[in-house]
């Protein structure tokens, strides 16, 4: 991809390294139990950025390990490791397709240029709900648009996080003049093309960076779907919130194609059987509800809250959203991809998707 694409996003390095050793461990030991139907327990390592109190793992991720090792009758063991100790925020796609990790999760705006045109789903306008969004997902996978971008793995999840929100500390946003020589912190390449055009100044980081760069003052605010605002305790800092769906994340959960191959076909049914539509519509139920309660509490705390639902329809926020949407599709056209024709069918799929 050129550089354009892979300048959105500047991940640092984070998190310990002390798991790293586990994973050239053997994915297969033997084990004898009395329910399982074989000698030997395949263990998958699935690795992902979320802490692992966050309820995205604890509702999500570990229900659904536990359901794959039940209807395996113990013979897959599938062993959760948050807080990037395997793989990188921006990596674990990767990591994944190239066997380091059996399974992973990511945000795909964390590798810029490497989902072109999943990453049309994230535009200004598009959705409004986690649900929305998966919907949204799976009728462009469905009908090939963006299945291409998947093709070096054994796809189990895709899903949407919500609308993203903007939070600050000590200025409301009402406007996007309100903005102008702002520092906030962006998600992927969408959302730092929408950032920039309303005059603010957009700073990659990891979420797991963003309490301390807000505490220092390293960013005034941040773009940040409401869920991990408690998580990552951002809520002690953060006084004023936007919602306006100017961006929208995406999540890819994915598995190794070689170990899902290796896997006798009964093993494969019980991991498809829990995959797919099912875990990502579960997850994004998890998602809406967080997002829900996050916003809720903020509420309750006396946080200024400022809602901006339509902004594609709102004088004041049009212009820019569709500047850094135009600038998005562009770069596409550049790379040869058709990105205004994928556009409109996520735009056809969002007015389908609605809920």
């Amino acid at each position: 991809m050129k550089t354009k694409l892979s300048t959105g996003i500047a991940l640092a390095t984070v998190m310990a390294v002390s798991g790293l050793g586990l994973a050239a461990c053997s994915n297969s030991e033997p084990a004898a139990t009395a329910d399982s139907g074989s000698d030997e327990v395949t263990t998958l390592r699935f690795s992902h950025f979320m802490t692992a109190n966050d309820n995205i793992n604890t509702e999500g991720f570990e229900p659904w390990a536990k359901k794959i090792e039940e209807d395996s009758n113990g013979r897959i063991k599938v062993e959760i490791y948050p807080s990037a100790t395997l793989s990188k925020p921006g990596a674990t796609y990767d990591a994944a397709a190239k066997g380091t990790v059996d399974i992973g999760m990511q945000v795909q705006g964390y590798t810029a240029g490497r989902f072109p045109l999943t990453q049309i789903v994230e535009l200004p306008g598009i959705s409004n709900t986690a649900q929305e969004q998966t919907c949204i997902l799976y009728k462009l996978y469905n009908d090939g648009a963006i299945s291409s971008e998947y093709e070096d793995t054994h796809l189990l999840s895709l899903m949407g996080s919500g609308q993203g929100a903007l939070h600050t500390a000590d200025k409301p946003i009402r406007t996007p003049a309100d903005m102008k020589g702002m520092r906030i912190r962006q998600p992927s390449v969408v959302a730092s093309h929408v950032i920039d055009a309303v005059g603010a100044a957009p700073v990659g980081m990891p979420a797991s960076d963003t309490y301390t760069s807000l505490q220092r003052g390293v960013i005034d605010g941040l773009a940040f779907t409401w869920q991990p605002i408690q998580a990552f305790r951002l809520d002690e800092l953060l006084s004023h919130h936007t919602n306006i769906p100017f961006y929208n994340s995406t999540f890819v959960v994915t598995m190794n194609k070689d170990k899902y191959n290796s896997l006798p076909d009964d093993l494969k049914k019980v991991i498809d059987d829990n995959s797919g539509i099912v875990l990502s519509e579960r997850i994004a139920k998890i998602f809406d509800d967080s997002n829900e309660a996050a916003m809720a509490a903020a509420r309750e705390k006396g946080d200024t809250m400022i809602d901006i639902p339509d902004p594609l329809n709102d004088p004041t926020w049009r212009e820019p959203l569709m500047e850094g949407t135009q600038r998005y599709l562009n770069e596409l056209a550049e790379l040869g991809l058709d990105g205004k024709g994928v556009y409109e069918q996520v735009k056809a799929a969002s007015v389908g998707c609605k809920v």
